[in-house]
């Protein structure tokens, strides 16, 4: 079997609606039927997913608890208290992120009622690196100078962006097999990258699909070559493959 097949055929083994109930995919996806809470509520959890996932589901969920069934319009009513005491921490996300990047999503909702807009490609554009760096500077406005910043991540300053990638296969890539939600249909799942952090870095370089080192913009765009050779129209579902082959190797490493 070559990489093309291996990659392929791990993709399909693990897009499957169980891989859903231990990743933190499952916040979002309660909310199918409100796609305005249901991509607030993937970007607060996105954000958030660095560490265990067991970790992120239960950060995420203290803030989701609170927002009641419609975390969206409880976003939009919120006043600077209710931003304030919203529960919404992890490690080093602290009160005073959280309160600026609410900030933010409650403005982008308010004014374009849905954040896909932030993330719209411009004409010339094939991978989304360029918007979400736009994305990045509408949501901090004037935070974009604090500490906060380093959690919405810049593909223009060299940063691979893997949460904001992963949020971005969540919204884009369609719902047919019962993980991503495809609420964004209308952006491109051609030009979704990988979420590129040390664990499908090192599968991708086991498998020679990636050379550089660093887990950075650049791999990002080394890797989104390799994969859209395998699967122009959908590379981002090879991030499972990568996921998948990661874990079966820990376990081959854990069994000796």
């Amino acid at each position: 079997m070559d990489v093309a097949d291996l990659l392929l055929s791990w993709a399909d083994r693990v897009e499957r609606p169980d891989f859903v109930a231990l990743d933190p995919i499952a916040l979002p996806r309660r909310f199918m039927d409100d796609p305005q809470s249901a991509e607030l509520v993937g970007f607060m959890a996105a954000t958030i997913a660095w560490g265990s996932r067991t970790s992120i589901i239960a950060s995420a969920e203290r803030a989701v608890g609170e927002m009641g069934d419609r975390p969206a319009q409880w976003l939009i009513e919120a006043d600077e208290s209710d931003l304030r005491q919203l529960p919404w921490r992890h490690r080093t996300l602290m009160a005073e992120d959280s309160e600026k990047i609410l900030t933010g999503l409650q403005t982008a909702l308010r004014k374009r009622g849905s954040l896909a807009g932030l993330f719209a490609l411009q004409p010339d554009e094939t991978d989304f690196g360029p918007a979400i760096d736009r994305a990045r500077i509408e949501l901090l406005g004037n935070a974009i100078t604090t500490r906060t910043a380093k959690h919405i991540a810049s593909p223009a300053a060299g940063s691979a962006a893997k949460r904001l990638h992963l949020f971005l296969r969540w919204m884009v890539r369609p719902n047919r097999r019962g993980v991503d939600l495809g609420i964004w249909s209308h952006l491109p799942k051609s030009a979704l990258s990988c979420p590129l952090d040390v664990h499908s870095g090192r599968v991708a370089r086991g498998i020679g699909l990636l050379h550089r080192k660093q887990n950075d913009a650049l791999a990002v765009k080394e890797l989104d070559q390799a994969l859209r050779h395998i699967d122009p129209e959908d590379p981002a579902r090879l991030d499972f493959a990568l996921f998948g082959l990661g874990i079966e190797a820990g376990e081959l490493w854990l069994k000796g």
